[in-house]
């Protein structure tokens, strides 16, 4: 006996299985990036599940595309960034400039708990990328290379935003110092 089967369905199934081929074995690479940025395993999965949404609503174009990995990067590394954006500060910035407190008294402590808190403040006035860049390599200490294949920017750019950064908060943390010393 035939069976008729639907010409959509048929359509459905295939998209399907383009999309677990093509999309689906991204996972991993998907999974690091939003680790990396997010530094929150549940949140990192949410993150690439959303990614997968994104991208399977867009199924019907993906072939327009040069790379479906470069926009699934994208795609992710964008949603990641929103992410940190919608996150309350202070987060689980490691308070690595504390060095010894046991060694400090407790007026140093707070002063440097301030500058610290300056810092992060500063940092996050930067524009989105060029705080992710400025956290990854001088809080989480990847090299250039890795935080360009994570952003999917060249490496000349990552440097370039990375040294903007850098100097756009040591341009304000001496403003700020500055004004202290009139105060």
């Amino acid at each position: 006996m035939l069976y008729f089967v639907p010409l959509f369905v048929l359509s459905i199934e295939m998209e399907l299985e383009t999309f677990k081929i093509r999309v689906l074995p991204l996972r991993e690479k998907l999974l690091n990036i939003s680790l990396r940025l997010t530094e929150e395993k549940a949140d990192a999965e949410d993150i690439v599940q959303e990614a997968f949404l994104k991208l399977w609503h867009i199924r019907n174009t993906l072939d327009d595309y040069q790379s479906v990995e470069a926009l699934a990067v994208t795609v992710t590394r964008n949603l990641a960034l929103d992410a940190l954006r919608t996150r309350k500060p202070g987060g689980k910035e490691p308070d690595t400039l504390l060095a010894d407190p046991e060694s400090r008294n407790p007026e140093e402590l707070l002063e440097q708990q301030d500058a610290i808190d300056c810092i992060r403040r500063l940092i996050s006035r930067l524009p989105s990328l060029q705080q992710t860049i400025i956290r990854m390599k001088d809080i989480d200490g990847y090299e250039v290379e890795e935080i360009a294949e994570i952003t999917g920017s060249r490496i000349e750019a990552v440097r370039v935003n990375l040294s903007r950064a850098r100097k756009k908060i040591k341009e304000q943390w001496i403003a700020i110092n500055q004004q202290a010393l009139w105060i």
